[in-house]
């Protein structure tokens, strides 16, 4: 899959801290309630908010938190007045960034990234300046070891609609349209594959190289954006 990025702040954070395990159990918290305050708390019903919980089950987040997250969300709880935001933005040697943000105050989160990305060789862009040059990806991850016979696999993965396959040492990734992730996860849920993790993700249309001094930058403007609170995702078109 083109630009496919190397960086995404969910999955960064698996192997952290038990401190970062507490800052991704507050992020996935905002998402959850997110979800819930957009579609209702079922799960079989909300179907974005089954998948972000299942990712959160996948970091081994609390039971109740995730509970209390999905009140929050359905006004069972009161809770923050949470809004998304995807903030565009340059980065050192001219790389395209996509930031996701969740956050109760849009004019701190902004001047927070901002303020980031001027430290580190980085600037905001105007609005859809960048946007154009990412793609919305359905993503279905799943580990490669259960799968016995790749190739049966590839092309019942591609029957119900996957529009590329990548084998990775230990896990493979199934790549459609975001309208189609759900249909795929349950037609591989039916063949027997049920350890499978959905997300929707951007992925840049083309990667673009950057030279070592750029690339360095860009790996500390990662883990700076990384560590803000408000920050879910970030993206980018760098190799």
């Amino acid at each position: 899959m083109s630009g496919h990025s190397k960086w995404s702040t969910i999955k960064h954070k698996k192997a952290a801290t038990d401190k970062k395990r507490g800052d991704v159990f507050s992020k996935m918290a905002r998402l959850i309630t997110i979800a819930a305050r957009a579609g209702g708390g079922d799960l079989d019903t909300n179907y974005t908010l089954r998948s972000v919980v299942d990712k959160a089950r996948t970091l081994n987040m609390p039971k109740d938190n995730i509970e209390r997250a999905i009140k929050k969300g359905t006004g069972e709880l009161a809770g923050e007045q949470l809004e998304e935001l995807l903030m565009e933005a340059y980065g050192p040697g001219g790389a395209a960034l996509l930031v996701e943000v969740v956050t109760d105050n849009r004019n701190r989160s902004a001047g927070d990234i901002r303020h980031i990305l001027s430290q580190h060789g980085g600037k905001l862009a105007t609005s859809g300046s960048v946007q154009w040059l990412f793609e919305r990806q359905g993503v279905l991850q799943m580990p490669a070891g259960t799968i016995a016979d790749h190739d049966e696999f590839e092309l019942a993965a591609i029957d119900a609609g996957a529009a590329d396959i990548a084998w990775e040492e230990d896990r493979v990734l199934i790549y459609t349209s975001p309208e189609h992730l759900q249909s795929l996860q349950k037609a591989l849920s039916g063949q027997g594959h049920t350890q499978t993790e959905a997300s929707l993700e951007w992925y840049a249309k083309d990667a673009v190289t950057l030279d070592e001094k750029s690339q360095e930058q860009l790996e500390r403007l990662f883990g700076a954006l990384d560590d803000h609170d408000d920050v879910q995702g970030v993206y980018t078109n760098a190799a």
